[in-house]
């Protein structure tokens, strides 16, 4: 089954070529036009170990690559990389359990997907006959960046400029990034908040694509964040490691239905949850968590997704957001109608703000709750975790917590609830050792230190010599400025630290 853009039924392309590009022709994100039609034994995946699940979710979602040609590209991904060889575990915490998506060498969710990425980038370059070099250009409000160049490093015939939001990242996720090695990486901050980041990138791709900056240099570009089909897919395949290892300790049957909440920025993590219940895992509700910056709260109880409000700077950076990209995505797939979806587009580019039909907001509520969490519930969350169950989260898993806890509150009968932690506690250490009670001292990383001698959960080894790593990656520019660098930075042959 072909892919098609979300805004333009006649625009189609296959996995291979949807993984390439990254965003469609026309702004819109590739996307199959249903799922339905996925053959998929969901019960036998159970079964399996993680790997091999991957290998089959993925070769369903990316009929390009048959299942030996991903597994290959499964194994080469994730082989001996996490700490752990189920990859994310499940841990129970209280009446609830934790999805762990941190174990991965950054420490952030992103790894599940960034680590398989380039894996893919690679194969699909050659399956399409590709000479190009690939320049890969991602905003990040956090992990992705430093995910994504710790995946694409040094991989042949890719390149990778991530730009982030200036004083808009914790000091642990800016020190990742500034200091990651590679001849092929460069990282970039960029004066404003994450949406202005996002919005840059968006519209290079389009200026590009419409002005064709880059003929003739033999570089195409192409996007590492969540609107590549093959950055979201890999992230489908946690949410059935989770409900099998619920499966597994008794906690449910088979066929049982599981909530899942999920801290949510850009909709991508949740929409994998979306993709997995399509394919036929019983998911019950999935649940929106969302900071102060709540415009994904106001859309699903309302259908009015407004971006015309205040933006705030949380402890939970990863969802400062104000422009959900991936929200695109459900709205076709329960829609099933691309000239609504490129005119709701149209209107939020306009005016920042559109209303979906009555329709399908009742569909969408059929599916999705929503909440959110300021920073002081955050903290008063993280610090309740840490009092009764002795479980340290950071502060993106203390929102979805309490947000989940204010769902189980409101909706008698729920199915057992699985909480997505997305972060270490380490890479947000001030705003968790606040939560404990503790004032934080202006040095982050000396934080992490007293965090770990508080409570004696390991810091991870990627993050304790962050301190001592040489500085690489020094620029910051205006948003406006981002086309010129790009296209400066796709001009040189050789980047050079």
């Amino acid at each position: 089954m072909n892919y098609q853009s979300t805004r333009n039924a006649n625009i189609h392309a296959t996995a291979a070529e949807a993984v390439l590009q990254g965003l469609a022709p026309d702004g819109g994100l590739y996307t199959m036009p249903s799922l339905s039609g996925i053959q998929l034994n969901w019960q036998a995946i159970l079964q399996m170990d993680t790997l091999s699940m991957a290998r089959e979710i993925l070769s369903a979602l990316l009929p390009s690559f048959s299942k030996e040609e991903m597994d290959a590209l499964v194994r080469a991904a994730y082989d001996g990389k996490f700490e752990t060889p189920e990859l994310t575990p499940t841990v129970p915490v209280g009446d609830d359990a934790v999805l762990e998506l941190f174990r991965g060498p950054t420490s952030a969710f992103k790894d599940v997907a960034l680590s398989m990425l380039p894996r893919l980038m690679t194969a699909s370059r050659e399956k399409c006959g590709v000479d190009d070099e690939i320049l890969i250009l991602t905003a990040t409000s956090g992990d992705t960046g430093k995910a994504a160049m710790e995946g694409f490093r040094d991989v042949p015939g890719t390149k990778i400029i991530v730009f982030y939001p200036y004083g808009g990242v914790s000091a642990v996720q800016q020190r990742q990034m500034e200091t990651q090695e590679g001849r092929n990486v460069c990282v970039c901050a960029v004066r404003g908040n994450f949406d202005d980041a996002q919005t840059g990138v968006k519209e290079i791709f389009s200026a590009v694509e419409q002005q064709k900056l880059l003929a003739g240099q033999q570089v195409r570009l192409s996007s590492a964040n969540s609107i590549n089909i093959g950055r979201l897919a890999p992230q489908v395949v946690y949410y059935f490691r989770s409900y099998a290892d619920l499966c597994r300790s008794g906690r449910i049957t088979v066929g049982d239905k599981v909530d899942f909440a999920v801290p949510t920025g850009n909709f991508g993590d949740i929409l994998a949850g979306f993709f997995a219940r399509e394919l036929g895992l019983p998911v019950g509700r999935l649940i929106c968590a969302s900071n102060a910056n709540n415009v994904l709260t106001e859309f699903l109880r309302t259908g009015r997704y407004d971006r015309n409000r205040p933006f705030y700077k949380t402890v939970s950076p990863s969802m400062d957001i104000l422009v959900s990209s991936n929200l695109e995505r459900l709205l076709y797939l329960l829609s099933g109608d691309t000239a609504l979806v490129a005119g709701l587009m149209e209107q939020l580019k306009q005016t920042g703000a559109y209303q979906v039909p009555q329709a399908l907001l009742e569909k969408i509520q059929s599916i999705f709750w929503s909440g959110c969490c300021d920073d002081d519930a955050t903290k008063a969350a993280i610090r309740k975790l840490w009092k009764e169950h002795h479980y340290l989260a950071d502060t993106h898993t203390a929102v979805a917590w309490q947000v989940a806890q204010d769902y189980k509150a409101a909706c008698g009968g729920h199915a057992p609830v699985v909480v997505l932690s997305t972060a270490s506690p380490y890479k947000f250490p001030a705003a968790v050792l606040e939560g404990l009670g503790e004032a934080p001292q202006a040095d982050e990383f000396a934080v992490m230190e007293r965090l770990h001698a508080l409570t004696g959960v390991p810091i991870p080894r990627n993050l304790a010599g962050l301190r001592q790593r040489r500085v690489l990656h020094h620029d910051v520019i205006d948003r406006e400025d981002m086309l010129s660098y790009v296209l400066k930075k796709a001009g040189e042959a050789v980047w050079s630290k």
